[in-house]
């Protein structure tokens, strides 16, 4: 009986990183309310005391600095957050296979974009779309789309961020 037990128990361990709670944890989404540890709102101070991010330009220029995540270094023209002095974290770039909650992503087609997100609209001076996050009204999705219709990019911004256009 004791070894059934034992061959059981390791059977079961095996098993456990296919759960979804599990899967979700090593794949963290963006969105609602931000990418893991990383929270729309959260303070410079506290947002780089969760280890996650790391400063890539102050805010010399405006008020928001430009951030990346340590283990999504972002190309040197680019950052992967801003940070409003004002506000905190204020827009997050989603990292290349990173999806919302709905399973969007860079490489979604607009078509599922426009599946997923039933509401979208378009920004009027750039015609961008974007969407309301479910699940959190104080937050948008915005998407990049390449002129063939592939998202590009996905941004999770704070609807009252001040760092962006």
């Amino acid at each position: 009986m004791k070894k059934m037990l034992i061959a059981v128990l390791a059977g079961g361990a095996l098993l456990a990183p296919a759960t979804p709670a599990l899967a979700q944890a090593a794949h963290p989404t963006l969105g609602p309310y931000g990418y893991g540890k990383v929270k729309l709102g959260m303070s410079a101070k506290k947002a780089k005391a969760t280890g996650k991010v790391a400063l890539k330009r102050t805010a010399a220029r405006g008020t928001c600095s430009g951030w990346y995540f340590r283990a999504h270094p972002t190309k040197k023209s680019q950052v992967g957050l801003y940070i409003s002095k004002k506000v905190g974290v204020a827009v997050i770039f989603a990292p290349k296979g990173v999806k919302t909650p709905e399973g969007i992503g860079i490489g979604s087609t607009m078509k599922q974009v426009k599946k997923a997100y039933p509401r979208l609209r378009y920004v009027m001076d750039t015609g961008r779309p974007y969407v309301s996050v479910p699940g959190n009204p104080k937050a948008y999705y915005e998407f990049f789309p390449e002129k063939d219709g592939i998202v590009a990019g996905v941004a999770l911004g704070s609807s009252t961020q001040d760092c962006v256009s």
